[in-house]
């Protein structure tokens, strides 16, 4: 989530919200994704009142790694007074591995027999 208190403004809302969610959250996975020759695809929906108000582009770069598309969809909320503006986003980020480089699984668990019969 993200606010713009004074401006009414959905891209810096927008901006807010998406580095927001960046600094709670940790990828360890990137660099095994780039030394396998693999895409990290991040895909970004930020609601805001006036969808068509917000500069993806802006938004966009607020996203250091990975492929990054950015929807803006009619949702936040406008405050009924004054000019804040508040955005909600979604950040869905995948990997996508070269064909000769599958990601990497934990081994096979074989359970062992209990002796459990149904």
């Amino acid at each position: 989530m993200g606010v713009d208190v004074h401006g009414g403004d959905g891209t810096k809302a927008a901006c807010r919200a998406v580095s927001d969610a960046i600094r709670h959250s940790s990828l360890p996975l990137l660099q095994d994704i780039r030394a396998r020759g693999g895409r990290m695809l991040v895909d970004v929906t930020v609601g805001v009142p006036d969808p068509g108000s917000v500069d993806v582009e802006r938004v966009r770069k607020e996203l250091p790694h990975g492929e990054v598309t950015v929807h803006a969809v009619a949702g936040g909320l406008r405050a009924p007074t004054g000019d804040a503006l508040l955005a909600c986003v979604v950040i869905t980020v995948r990997a996508e591995y070269p064909p000769e480089s599958p990601p990497r699984h934990a081994p096979e668990h074989t359970p062992k027999h209990t002796g459990i019969q149904r």
